[in-house]
């Protein structure tokens, strides 16, 4: 339109000068001068989009930069959830309170944050949903007044039986510049001779139609539904499709997230009774049990017990003190050596059996100890005891009785 509106008219006002004294030659351009209205006309005729300031580019520029900051923020979420569990279970395992108490604040954040982007990708993902119910006439309730309901039928359906509401403007356009085309070519080949001084003007006003009639294949590719209708479909199956469904992965990804750390949050305090319990139960046990390992180390819990004997063994000293005569030495088939017996004399005073092994050693009679803990061992237990008893009886004969 520029070009139409000034070039050409410069180039044809020089020309009337030129040819006026041709009156054909001067009908000639005042035909090219209406050949050239028509076409800004026709240009004119176009729909002004000048009220459609919406940018399609800027909307997906923003979108990225959005969805660059939810990817991070999920990711930080993933990372968190699985910090918060292996500390937990780290928790468990070594049975600390602190850390335990310390894993349930935090799940109870991360729980808030879980049912948070559960809220937040629900909402998205309705809202899209109601939006790809019907795309159509969400756009057209949008540019209504701003674009003709024919042309945006045209761009979002784009099938043979629409018009292309363009094509009459255009084919005028196109004819009107064949026209000028052939008149100009005319000129140049019968008018150059008379007049040489017209030669620029009309190689100038040439090279115009032939820069607007690339122009006029330009805008017929720019103004054809294919591509734009192309582009509109994949962007509606980007985002109804591939959009909505990566939006309920995050929601399913929330829901999953949110569940684990509510289980974690009721096991947490179900585990703290049960540590406390095996604490309790483990104070309980009485400190004179001969089965008890604590028992078997004099001195390492209680120091009024330093001097207790062992269940299994005795010293050389039980006997002034529970009437009970030494072993013979004849009678042991596996006697302790001098280097122990003095380094047990040594250490502990009086030589004891405890790292004496089992062959040789001499076991208390049973009198002494089955009617003090009858009542706290099972028959099994007892029944145990005393046929290892017996046969330590028959094997060593009366040496050992009181």
């Amino acid at each position: 339109m520029g070009g139409m509106k000034t070039g050409l008219h410069q180039h044809l006002a020089r020309l009337d000068e030129i040819f006026a004294t041709r009156g054909d030659y001067v009908q000639t351009l005042q035909f090219m001068q209406q050949m050239a209205d028509n076409v800004i006309k026709q240009l004119l005729g176009l729909p002004d989009w000048a009220g459609a300031d919406v940018s399609l580019a800027s909307i997906a520029d923003r979108t990225a930069t959005v969805e660059y900051y939810r990817w991070l923020i999920y990711l930080l979420l993933l990372i968190l959830d699985l910090i918060i569990c292996l500390l937990a279970c780290l928790g468990l395992a070594k049975q600390s309170r602190w850390l335990l108490t310390t894993m349930m604040v935090f799940g109870v954040m991360t729980l808030i944050l879980s049912w948070t982007s559960l809220g937040a990708g629900l909402a998205a993902a309705v809202g899209t949903s109601d939006f790809c119910v019907s795309p159509d006439k969400y756009l057209m309730s949008q540019t209504k007044g701003v674009v003709g309901a024919d042309i945006l039928h045209y761009y979002l359906y784009c099938n043979q039986t629409l018009s292309n509401p363009f094509q009459q403007p255009l084919t005028i356009f196109q004819r009107s510049l064949t026209t000028m085309q052939i008149q100009i070519q005319s000129l140049l080949q019968f008018a150059v001779p008379l007049f040489p001084t017209a030669e620029g003007d009309l190689v100038g006003i040439q090279r115009l139609l032939n820069s607007s009639e690339a122009g006029l294949h330009q805008l017929t590719a720019l103004l054809d539904c294919r591509g734009l209708n192309k582009d509109y479909l994949d962007a509606m199956v980007g985002v109804c499709y591939d959009g909505v469904e990566g939006v309920l992965y995050l929601c399913l990804f929330s829901v999953l997230a949110a569940c684990a750390f509510t289980v974690m949050l009721c096991a947490i305090p179900r585990a703290w009774r049960q540590i406390a319990c095996r604490e309790r139960d483990y104070d309980d046990i009485d400190e004179e049990d001969p089965f008890n390992p604590r028992a078997r180390r004099p001195g390492s819990q209680n120091p009024s017990h330093a001097n207790m004997h062992s269940f299994c063994s005795y010293s050389s000293s039980m006997g002034s003190q529970s009437s009970l005569h030494p072993p013979a030495p004849a009678v042991s088939t596996a006697p302790m050596s001098h280097e122990y017996m003095n380094q047990t004399a040594l250490f502990g005073g009086n030589p004891r059996y405890e790292n004496v092994p089992l062959i040789g050693r001499g076991s208390p009679p049973p009198s002494i100890y089955s009617q003090q803990y009858r009542s706290r061992y099972s028959p099994s237990m007892r029944a145990t005891y005393l046929s290892m008893t017996e046969d330590h009886s028959r094997h060593f004969g009366n040496d050992f009785q009181a």
